[in-house]
């Protein structure tokens, strides 16, 4: 059985990989209409990993006696300046996820909920690679520089990018 308080503090995870989801298909929607096909499509397939994320969750809660609950989701801003602003605040929004999992660990360690604990193991080395993710493409944009040529290339290769999880 899941504590309640584990429970309230999973839900509100739950609500931030909702948001999350959200706020990425408004990166992507920016990109489509901003003629970076590449980028749209980045960043749709990172929506989808987010919300895969959300249910993961909620199935935890449900098999483990608590109540998943369906989140109200905020308004992703929807105007941007560029792909490298995107990029920025795709990495401080991920950072900011990773902080929220590692609350949700040590809760989990002071609670002596070992299984839980468990689980959110995949969370934390998905965070990880999430953080690498946007970290090493932050740092080819800045080291290609902004001009046209590179913004082809770089959204070429945010399109050439597959699922990780």
């Amino acid at each position: 059985m899941i504590s309640k308080s584990i429970e309230k503090a999973l839900n509100e995870q739950i609500a931030k990989e909702a948001y999350a989801s959200f706020y990425y298909l408004s990166m992507a929607s920016w990109c489509d209409n901003n003629r970076l096909p590449g980028g749209a499509k980045f960043f749709y397939m990172q929506s989808d990993e987010e919300l895969a994320h959300m249910k993961k969750l909620f199935v935890y809660i449900n098999e483990t006696g608590g109540h998943a609950i369906t989140p109200a989701i905020p308004q992703p801003p929807n105007g941007y300046k560029s792909i490298e602003e995107i990029l920025g605040l795709t990495l401080n929004h991920e950072i900011e996820v990773t902080k929220s999992i590692n609350s949700l660990v040590d809760m989990c360690l002071k609670e002596k909920d070992y299984s839980t604990f468990n689980f959110l193991q995949w969370y934390v080395a998905e965070q990880h690679e999430e953080e690498h993710l946007f970290q090493s493409i932050i740092d080819k944009v800045k080291l290609l520089g902004g001009d046209a040529k590179n913004l082809f290339w770089i959204d070429k290769e945010l399109g050439s990018m597959t699922a990780r999880g």
